[in-house]
């Protein structure tokens, strides 16, 4: 069995998360801009799956804050299950359905980039801090809105598989 780096992997998997959950936002495209109608909370459930197999269940709650043109996004992200907490800050911004933006994990105190592109209600993104990196898979129906993270080599953590709605 691997030694795990329980620490060092959670720190991945916030970022991952917070990332994941930040892109996300620009799959709903209706009346304005990709982010028009995210404003507002959310809250959901999942699950982190281990590359040893073991798994766990995470809650997450979500604020956005949404410019009027729908074009860019301000999140703040609290996810916790039984092992750890993970609370990370981020600002997105589409352009011609191009994404770009930061985070921050105010916990672990690490930050770093996104990138991607939204098509529709789907976004497929990249997001990236020091010695990490994960693909994000978004898709967004109405205020259900799926996540699936598969970080990069080099760490514990398979996938992390996210439902949540707007409340």
């Amino acid at each position: 069995m691997p030694f795990l780096n329980i620490d060092h992997d959670l720190k991945k998997l916030a970022l991952a998360i917070g990332l994941m959950l930040v892109t996300s936002q620009g799959l709903a495209q209706r009346a304005e801009g990709p982010f028009g109608e995210l404003s507002g909370h959310w809250s959901g459930a999942g699950e982190i799956t281990m590359a040893n197999g073991a798994s766990e269940r995470i809650r997450c709650r979500a604020t956005y804050a949404v410019n009027g043109g729908g074009t860019t996004l301000r999140q703040n992200l609290r996810c916790a299950s039984d092992s750890y907490k993970l609370d990370i800050n981020a600002s997105v911004a589409s352009e011609g359905g191009a994404l770009s933006g930061n985070w921050t994990e105010t916990t672990r105190n690490v930050s770093g980039s996104v990138s991607g592109r939204a098509t529709g209600s789907d976004i497929q993104a990249h997001v990236g801090g020091q010695g990490f990196s994960a693909s994000l898979a978004v898709k967004t129906k109405g205020g259900h809105q799926t996540v699936l993270i598969r970080p990069g080599s080099g760490t514990d953590v398979a996938s992390v598989s996210i439902t949540l709605r707007k409340v």
